[in-house]
């Protein structure tokens, strides 16, 4: 029914905005990402989607039409309903969500809380083929996959000298989180100072 909601922002939280749209304030349920685009302004223009349940009618918004194609996309998945949709894209960027689907990585949509292995699967199967997967995501796609070879690399030589397994994967997460582009003799060397 709405296409977007442009008014004065009367109240903002990281969950929800009321905008002010000649004299009608509008209370829209955003993700963290779409309040970090709206901190700091006056007024705001969303796109929309309007929720209707038999207990409810709940309004959702977005600062991009990319991330709205997105929650539609997620809350079209069987046991993924608006909130868990919400969750999803509270935690990614559009751009790292659709590299997350383009490359079926289950562990990063697990990390979200409320996602078990099941709905991360599921999310994943009927979502790749619908997904389509931008310059810059797959730019990302490339990097991931560089930093998933070098992280399962350096774990490797680590454990073949000796370390533990699971402390020296927490050590490789640890350097990379810092330096995602740190060559692979340079995340052992650095791995081998904090071990």
């Amino acid at each position: 029914m709405f296409e977007y909601i442009n008014g004065k922002i009367s109240e903002l939280t990281p969950t929800y905005v009321v905008l002010d749209c000649n004299q009608i304030g509008y209370f829209i349920h955003i993700s963290l990402n779409t309040f970090s685009a709206l901190e700091n302004k006056e007024s705001a223009k969303l796109y929309v989607y309007e929720a209707i349940r038999e207990d409810a009618i709940s309004l959702y918004g977005f600062c991009e039409k990319a991330e709205r194609q997105l929650f539609l996309l997620l809350t079209s998945v069987s046991g993924v309903g608006a909130n868990t949709a919400r969750m999803i894209l509270s935690s990614f960027s559009v751009n790292e969500l659709e590299t997350i689907i383009a490359s079926g990585d289950v562990n990063q949509l697990k990390s979200v809380k409320g996602i078990g292995l099941k709905t991360a699967q599921r999310l994943l199967v009927d979502l790749k083929d619908k997904v389509k997967v931008s310059a810059e995501s797959i730019d990302n796609l490339g990097a991931t996959s560089a930093m998933k070879a070098n992280k399962e690399e350096a774990v490797a030589a680590l454990t073949m000298l000796g370390f533990n397994q699971l402390a020296s994967a927490k050590v490789v997460d640890k350097i990379l989180n810092v330096a995602p582009n740190l060559p692979l003799e340079k995340i052992i060397k650095e791995a081998l100072k904090q071990m």
